[in-house]
């Protein structure tokens, strides 16, 4: 495989065996694997990242398990950081900025996860791909097995978006919609792993399964930190399903820490639908490992999560850096996503608006100090779900 130099393998963040970069989960205990490397290895300074052009996510190859030249890659990253004054004013801190991962190539943040994730299954000559998705990940993973010539093969819930249903075959996808939610869509993937994957050597790029989507999704951390001249946001919420980017953020900084070029950490907070808030519940009540969500109930597909696998994981994210867990009701999603776009231009997803919902639940409880940097995380674009919107507005006769 043609990895860079200081990556060492794969570590369970379970049992702490280490093994080779060929592994989905731990053979040892079926914990999460997490990339590992060497970072005494890794000589980055400031100035030498800045001499680099902010073109794609991929500038950050030293703590990347492979290496740019081999990526299979559309220039996901570089997002940009929008300044939002007049959301400031209306939470009441200092700032506030939205990472605007609307903007890659497929319209989410699922790219970079995917981009790390088919370089490895193209690294393992793979023929196919498989996956489980509420929808975007769905999407990128199409386009980016495309780009590689491998197969893919997505299963999708009912529910997801018709955007995503279409660029799935858009991207020649193999699509299989399954009636219910996210969890019966897992079930028919699980299925189709066992029946057919093994026997045609599928590989899977489905959540935590590969350890490299959150690996991809980090970047995200590195970018902001950089956008803001090298100073740590004081707070990022996340909108939070399965915590791939939340664990993988909190990765990030970390290691920037330990390299050297931080000295402090973002709390990070997970923001959920109060239809559906297993990791909240979770962190309210000081456990750590959720409860699953008998019946969940909410518009906000892509975080209805009822089961999160990583909920330790994510726990432990959000304690260790100080950080929390806030839930809001959809009303609350829906009208935070309008109130951005109205007073700031920009197309938070209706999903993606739990993190402008739960940053004003968190303010108005007295979470943020009046000159605190705060970023929101949208991760997708809004034109994906932009019918829940528009519904929305509808139901209240607008």
């Amino acid at each position: 495989m043609d990895t860079t130099p200081a990556f060492l393998g794969l570590d369970c963040i379970d049992c702490g065996e280490r093994f080779d970069p060929d592994h989905h989960r731990c053979p040892a205990c079926g914990g999460i694997l997490d990339p590992a490397y060497d970072y005494d290895e890794i000589d980055l300074t400031r100035e030498n990242i800045e001499t680099r052009p902010f073109e794609t996510m991929w500038r950050y190859e030293e703590l990347l398990p492979f290496t740019r030249e081999s990526a299979i890659t559309m220039d996901e990253g570089a997002t940009p950081l929008v300044e939002c004054e007049k959301l400031a004013d209306e939470i009441g801190v200092g700032r506030v900025l939205i990472k605007d991962e609307g903007r890659n190539p497929t319209g989410s943040f699922k790219d970079r996860g995917q981009t790390v994730a088919m370089t490895a299954a193209a690294q393992h000559d793979a023929s196919d791909i498989a996956l489980a998705s509420a929808g975007n990940a769905g999407q990128a993973a199409a386009a980016y097995a495309g780009r590689a010539d491998i197969d893919s093969h997505v299963f999708l819930p009912s529910r997801a978006g018709f955007t995503n249903k279409a660029m799935v075959n858009v991207h020649g996808g193999d699509m299989t919609v399954v009636g219910g939610r996210i969890g019966d869509a897992g079930a028919a993937y699980g299925d189709a792993m066992d029946e057919e994957g093994e026997d045609e050597g599928w590989y899977s790029v489905q959540t935590f399964v590969t350890p490299y989507r959150h690996e991809g999704k980090k970047t995200m951390a590195y970018e902001i930190i950089e956008q803001l001249e090298w100073d740590v946001p004081d707070a990022i919420v996340y909108p939070t399903g399965g915590g791939v980017g939340l664990v993988g953020m909190h990765k990030a900084a970390k290691e920037f820490e330990k390299l050297g070029l931080t000295e402090e950490l973002p709390a990070m907070y997970a923001a959920q639908s109060t239809g559906c808030a297993p990791v909240v519940d979770a962190f309210e009540k000081g456990v750590d490992r959720h409860e699953p969500v008998t019946h969940p109930d909410t518009i906000c597909g892509g975080i209805e999560i009822p089961d999160p696998g990583a909920s330790p994981w994510i726990l432990e994210c959000l304690r260790e850096s100080e950080g929390g867990a806030v839930a809001t009701p959809d009303e609350e999603i829906l009208e935070s996503a309008i109130a951005v776009a109205k007073g700031e231009g920009l197309e938070m997803g209706a999903t993606c608006a739990a993190a402008a919902s739960g940053a004003w639940k968190l303010a108005d409880e007295g979470e943020f100090d009046s000159d605190a940097t705060i970023v929101l995380m949208n991760t997708a674009t809004s034109n994906k779900d932009s019918d829940v919107l528009r519904s929305h507005l509808m139901g209240k006769g607008i």
